[in-house]
């Protein structure tokens, strides 16, 4: 549930985002849509190109219309420069703007980091940081223009905590949390603000269950979780930016409200 939905913060914006086939990706655009906005949905996975896991941009995009909201869902993978130009000039032919980008798109793949073949590093580094950094200079130079805009960058607990196998992911979203410092201060007189939410709970995704078929996910939470953050990020003044917050953080903040 997603608890500042009524208020309908994002009513008419224009929010990108990417990895949005399923789990937390889904749930963002969804709730994003239930609080106004019109959404692109972006990701790999289609309906005439599926993949093992679950879940497509089409059937998201089908969700955020039945919030009542408009939806472009663009096949899109952040590792290929041309494919993130052609998501930012789409979005942009179709909406005139983009006022949201949410860098959600994210991989991993586990192994010790002397067993870690180059050619996976890089995979991990391009989807996770590389992808972040040229979806964010696709779609800069409008925000800059319009002098507004606000960036999300999905983060984990990883990014500080060492868990054996995760080297390549961690070293991605520690790098992903510093280039939204920097980021949020070199914008800050743009209007625009780029701020990281690190995901410290352990959040039952498909491709979670996917890699661990039978795993008892029930103490676990739902994607909404990362969501209902995602949301107050969002809505909050363009001024407030540079910051990496957890949902804890933010759940403290709207209880407090």
């Amino acid at each position: 549930m997603c608890v500042v939905k009524a208020d309908r913060p994002l009513l008419d914006q224009i929010a990108v985002v990417t990895g949005a086939s399923r789990g937390i990706g889904r749930a963002i655009a969804v709730d994003f849509a239930k609080a106004g906005a019109d959404i692109v949905v972006s990701a790999r996975t289609t309906d005439a190109a599926p993949a093992d896991l679950p879940g497509t941009i089409d059937e998201t995009a089908r969700l955020v219309e039945a919030e009542g909201r408009r939806a472009l869902a663009v096949a899109c993978d952040v590792s290929k420069e041309d494919q993130v130009a052609a998501l930012a000039e789409k979005t942009l032919a179709a909406f005139g703007r983009c006022d949201l980008l949410v860098n959600n798109a994210g991989i991993s793949s586990p192994a010790p980091f002397h067993e870690t073949p180059l050619k996976r590093w890089d995979l991990v580094m391009n989807v996770n940081l590389r992808g972040p950094v040229m979806c964010m200079q696709a779609f800069l130079p409008a925000m800059m223009e319009r002098k507004s805009g606000a960036i999300i960058n999905v983060s984990s607990m990883l990014a500080e905590a060492v868990y054996p196998g995760m080297v390549s992911y961690s070293v991605s979203k520690i790098a992903l949390e510093k280039l939204t410092e920097y980021t949020g201060m070199e914008l800050k007189d743009y209007g625009i603000a780029v701020n990281a939410l690190r995901i410290e709970l352990m959040i039952a995704s498909e491709g979670w269950l996917y890699r661990n078929p039978g795993a008892d996910l029930s103490q676990w939470e739902q994607p909404e979780a990362a969501s209902e953050a995602s949301l107050w990020m969002a809505a909050q003044p363009r001024d407030w930016t540079g910051n990496v917050v957890t949902i804890g953080d933010v759940r403290e903040k709207l209880a407090g409200r």
